[in-house]
């Protein structure tokens, strides 16, 4: 090995190398063991014992500062005196920024101009030089670039590079030191892939008995559609709840290792990480990000497709640095994701007592909500949400039980219409509106997307219906109904697409054509 930290010296992966790499890898000046903590609670009802490895206690409140440590510190005196430069929003900049100040390295963050304040002032208070640059990760990114070559500082991959990989492999070796009975499965959550890359190649080489799962939001599984493809690919597009494994690319590094040392993937939902957020408050009093209960999340998938596994499953809880203002909005998911409400549509008659007929069916369940607005003299259309216990099959007895007594019923209990704006919205059916469509948006949360939107539809078609809400997160969710002929809806289709935020077309959603149409 050379001292500077030069991927040229790395021309193909080598496990046996990458786990020495991991024994030998320097973080413990900045990072701490962190708690391998039973998880009682969900032992218990899983049936079988978990364990929660905490990275969210770290110092930076991640596990980044350990590859970002480990690369730094094997800098050469001449890129040490140059200085370092990352492109973050997230939880690799205050890793970075803490290794640069420990080592007393001129570090400086590139970071997008709508990075939330809190995290530009926690990197700017490790003494970092942050530079706000762009709306996006990609325009903070090519700056960094640009400065690499002006100032010919040292760029700091996030995950793409093997001593970043070495040092975040460092939790899989505190893991195995603290846990000296059998592993079953340890789940490890994947973004670009820097610490499932670490962690995989030295549980294989140190105990390949482990069974090794990446996890990834479903729709941000870019290890697995890699793994599937046989090569990596590039994801069209990539959601943005779990920010912090938001990448459309897993990296070439991580990627070589994942395919000889990860045994599968498992992908999860929204609700799911919401569910598993709470799961992981209510054994340690902590709340991770999302992209932090990723894991566990996953863990809990698992056991419910395939049962639980003849011995001990571990979760890494990889961080905890969530915007306080996002809780409300994972409040409203959890229930969902752990499967403990309902979501219907019912049609009742439109006469006195059939409210109360109706809550009789429901029984000792608890009712979490209930709208309603007249639409006619016939009947009613409600939208009721239901406490349950047992997950799906209870939500399935009670269907048919509804269904059996003579009501007309939907389940919207995955509907992502109903969940994210129905249950929010007042008013009522626009039954004389020609020509509605209507559509679901993600808009980033930066000054001027919405005036970019209008702009770009160019005032061409009539807007019926606008619903937003602010989740405290990078980007907002949007419900709007337009008025659009059919001769034109292609053009409109391509007016769409050319603003580049994600939508998706609910015209034919059941939410909408029961409530709102």
């Amino acid at each position: 090995m050379t001292d500077a930290a030069d991927a040229a010296a790395w021309p193909a992966v080598d496990l046996a190398q990458l786990a020495q790499e991991v024994e030998a890898a320097v973080v413990y000046d900045v990072a701490q063991v962190s708690p391998l903590q039973p998880a009682r609670k969900l032992s218990a009802r899983l049936g079988a014992p978990v364990w929660l490895k905490r990275e969210d206690a770290q110092p930076v409140h991640s596990f980044k500062l350990r590859g970002a440590y480990n690369r730094i510190a094997r800098l050469s005196p001449s890129q040490r005196e140059a200085g370092v430069v990352a492109a973050s929003a997230g939880n690799h900049a205050q890793g970075v920024a803490l290794a640069g100040q420990t080592l007393g390295i001129r570090t400086t963050i590139v970071m997008p101009e709508t990075t939330p304040s809190i995290k530009v002032d926690a990197v700017r208070a490790l003494e970092a030089e942050v530079v706000l640059i762009g709306d996006a990760y990609d325009d903070a990114l090519a700056h960094a670039m640009t400065l690499v070559e002006q100032r010919g500082q040292t760029f700091i991959h996030p995950y793409d590079d093997p001593w970043v990989m070495a040092g975040q492999g460092t939790v899989a070796r505190e893991l195995l030191d603290q846990h000296s009975d059998p592993i079953a499965r340890v789940y490890i959550p994947v973004g670009g892939g820097g610490l499932v890359g670490g962690m995989a190649a030295y549980l294989k080489q140190r105990r390949p008995e482990i069974e090794v799962v990446a996890v990834e939001p479903v729709d941000s599984a870019c290890l697995h559609h890699a793994l599937a493809a046989g090569e990596r690919v590039v994801l069209d597009q990539v959601g943005l709840f779990a920010d912090g494994v938001a990448v459309r690319q897993i990296g070439a590094y991580p990627y070589a290792v994942a395919r000889q040392c990860v045994d599968r993937t498992v992908q999860v939902s929204i609700d799911e990480i919401c569910a598993a957020m709470r799961a992981v408050f209510e054994e340690t009093r902590s709340v991770p990000e999302p992209a932090g209960a990723l894991a566990l999340a996953g863990l809990e998938r698992d056991v419910m497709a395939r049962g639980a596994a003849p011995g001990a499953m571990v979760a890494v809880v990889s961080g905890a640095n969530i915007n306080f203002d996002r809780l409300r909005y994972v409040a409203e998911r959890t229930a969902l994701g752990a499967h403990r409400e309902a979501l219907l549509a019912v049609t009742l008659p439109e006469q006195p007592g059939s409210f109360l007929a109706f809550c009789a069916h429901i029984g000792k369940r608890a009712v979490t909500e209930f709208n309603y607005r007249y639409a006619d003299a016939q009947r009613a259309q409600v939208f009721v949400g239901v406490a349950i216990r047992d997950g799906d099959r209870e939500r399935d007895a009670l269907c048919t039980e509804f269904r059996q007594a003579g009501y007309a019923l939907a389940d919207l209990s995955d509907n992502e219409v109903a969940k994210e704006h129905l249950r929010h919205l007042v008013g009522g059916r626009a039954d004389s509106l020609a020509d509605e469509r209507l559509f679901r948006f993600e808009f980033p949360e930066r000054p001027g997307a919405l005036m970019r939107f209008l702009q770009q539809l160019g005032g061409q078609w009539n807007i019926s219906l606008f619903h937003y809400r602010n989740h405290g997160a990078a980007f907002g969710r949007v419900l709007a109904g337009f008025q659009v002929p059919d001769a034109e809806f292609e053009t409109f289709l391509e007016r769409l697409r050319a603003i580049g935020y994600r939508f998706w077309d609910e015209s034919e959603n059941p939410a909408y054509r029961l409530f709102l149409r």
